[in-house]
């Protein structure tokens, strides 16, 4: 495994608090699914485009089993292709506008950049608001898709 999998930065958010970012472990996967417990059906729907309360096996592994290469864990990014990547997150609700959602995405940037990535993606639900802002505010731009359900947004890393 990289140096990425001791990954972990201490930051502050909006309201003072202080929070750890850092590399998922294998030890999270209790914590992780109970936190679905605290997120309600819209943050779910906004994150997974479904209805999501549980995992199947197959998925818990996706989530949990991270190379910190191709899949970096939590807020993620999973490789798709040479050179690039879909981030993706999810805030539980009594977390949402303290500035968390921004942070995550901004380390994934990061650790992208790091990595050699050369472009990230993300698919959002047009109403999703938050996540388009931020998303907007760290350079991401609207990308042409087929599907007019989801905003396709690209950031280059070069």
């Amino acid at each position: 495994m990289s140096e990425i999998s001791a990954y972990s930065a201490q930051e502050s958010l909006r309201d003072g608090n202080r929070v750890e970012i850092r590399a998922l472990r294998p030890e999270d996967q209790a914590d992780m699914l109970a936190a679905l417990e605290h997120t309600s059906p819209d943050s779910l729907q906004r994150r997974f485009f479904v209805m999501k309360r549980h995992f199947s096996e197959k998925e818990r592994a996706f989530f949990m089993n991270i190379d910190f290469e191709n899949h970096v864990g939590g807020s993620r990014y999973v490789v798709f292709e040479s050179g690039r990547a879909e981030v993706a997150l999810i805030v539980i609700d009594a977390w949402q506008g303290r500035g968390l959602g921004s942070i995550l995405v901004r380390h994934l940037v990061k650790l992208a950049r790091d990595a050699g990535l050369k472009e990230l993606t993300a698919e959002v639900l047009p109403e999703n608001r938050a996540m388009l802002k931020i998303f907007g505010n760290l350079g991401f731009k609207r990308a042409a898709r087929s599907d007019p359900h989801t905003v396709h947004l690209a950031l280059d890393l070069a």
